[in-house]
């Protein structure tokens, strides 16, 4: 997958021709490990395949803490760290990157790694021109540990190739850190971007994945490696507490060619006045709070034989609506070239739905044991492709390749794409 640029060595471009590029996982697409905070012994906690939901439990369940705006370990004596290992790279490279994994060729937990491979086989050099970032994605987008990484690894791409500005590609809600990052920290960005591209970001939300998150859970893995994998449960307790989550509902100020609803068949109360049993009850992206808090308002997980509630933070949905007016106060500087890639051609979800008319729901709080019914638009399974257009920026380029949400890290037309934006065809022609 290495692109047709990339076959034969004689054909790489020299190092010190190229721009540095710097390449920001999105939720879910960076390894996390927890450290002792006495010994300093780290142990991955995501992803490890086996004893995952066990050690997922242990040590990266956490709680948000309105004072600081950061979400906390329940371990209180372990913190979550990003390896920091092969110029950031190794974080968003293989997200586990075990022998059992390499042996199989588990795809699903290949993030980057075919992206990095095609880059360094066009000449790349790693820790020269080619930087990885990783972060907790458990935290905002807007918080300060993550926009100050992003700063400084910005400044360190731009000292190591000679003071070249640096090309970021950005994946997912990797696409609303950078915004952030442009929107509070504009005239750092002026100074280190050259260009940034953007793969499958959730400008305006990913509705029906995010919608369902909150109520029922989030499975990253489905079908045989599901089995090894952290359970939808566990992660649903993760998730409640992620203000990155939060950040990513619909933005209901944002014009929907339809806005995106959650639909729960209802049974009616019995001895009241009803033409009928059972009835449809709709929640808008404004309306879903109140029903995201009953829903929620028994949630509750046991951790260490101590209860620990778990309803719906509406401290973090006050912080998420912040951040989305960060979000809507970026402006793109001048000279800094934009380009969007998004998704097309797969079922995205919605609309979601629980309950049916044959069996409705009675009290809300059931809609986190039910699984979910979507209705779907077009997207890349994930993310609806209408969101992903809707940075609101002049793109130089905004293309919709036949993929996946993860598959576009490594589809052939994309690496084509990034190759022309990059110049790198055109440097190999001289």
């Amino acid at each position: 997958m290495l692109g047709d640029c990339c076959f034969r060595r004689r054909r790489r471009v020299s190092d010190e021709a190229l721009d540095p590029v710097l390449l920001v996982s999105g939720i879910g697409g960076s390894i996390l490990n927890s450290r002792d905070k006495k010994s300093k012994g780290e142990i991955r906690v995501w992803v490890w395949l086996f004893l995952a939901d066990l050690e997922f439990r242990k040590k990266a369940w956490s709680i948000y803490n309105p004072k600081s705006g950061y979400t906390e370990c329940l371990d209180k004596n372990s913190e979550v760290v990003v390896p920091e290992d092969d110029y950031g790279l190794y974080a968003i490279d293989i997200l586990d990157p075990s022998w059992f994994v390499k042996l199989f060729h588990l795809s699903e937990v290949y993030h980057f790694h075919d992206m990095i491979d095609m880059l360094v086989g066009c000449g790349y050099k790693k820790g020269t021109t080619l930087f990885g970032y990783g972060y907790d994605f458990r935290q905002s987008n807007r918080i300060d540990k993550a926009l100050d990484g992003l700063k400084v690894k910005l400044s360190t791409a731009y000292k190591a190739s000679g003071g070249r500005k640096v090309n970021i590609i950005s994946h997912s809600m990797g696409g609303l850190l950078v915004l952030c990052f442009l929107s509070l920290h504009h005239d750092v960005f002026s100074k280190y971007v050259n260009k940034w591209i953007t793969i499958a970001c959730p400008f305006q939300g990913a509705p029906g994945c995010i919608n369902d998150a909150l109520l029922t859970g989030l499975q990253f893995v489905h079908g045989f490696e599901s089995h090894f994998f952290v359970s939808r449960w566990t992660m649903h307790q993760l998730l409640i507490e992620c203000p990155s989550i939060y950040e990513m509902l619909p933005n209901p100020t944002f014009t929907w060619k339809k806005q995106p609803q959650i639909h729960v068949w209802r049974k009616q109360p019995e001895g009241e006045e009803k033409t009928l049993p059972v009835k449809v009850e709709s929640y808008g992206p404004n309306d879903s709070f109140a029903l995201f808090a009953e829903a929620l308002k028994n949630n509750k997980l046991n951790y260490n034989g101590n209860t620990v509630p778990l309803p719906f933070n509406f401290s973090i949905l006050k912080w998420a609506i912040g951040t989305r007016q960060v979000f809507e106060n970026a402006r793109l500087p001048d000279g800094v070239k934009f380009y969007n890639i998004y998704g097309t051609s797969h079922n995205t979800p919605f609309d979601v739905c629980y309950g049916s008319e044959a069996s409705p729901i009675k009290d809300l709080p059931q809609i986190c044991h039910t699984m979910p019914v979507y209705t779907y638009v077009d997207g890349d399974g994930t993310v609806p492709a209408e969101s992903v257009k809707a940075d609101g920026f002049a793109a130089t380029a905004r293309v919709g390749v036949c993929a996946s949400h993860r598959g576009l890290l490594c589809d052939k037309t994309v690496f084509k794409h990034i190759q022309q934006w990059l110049e790198i065809l055109q440097r190999i022609a001289s």
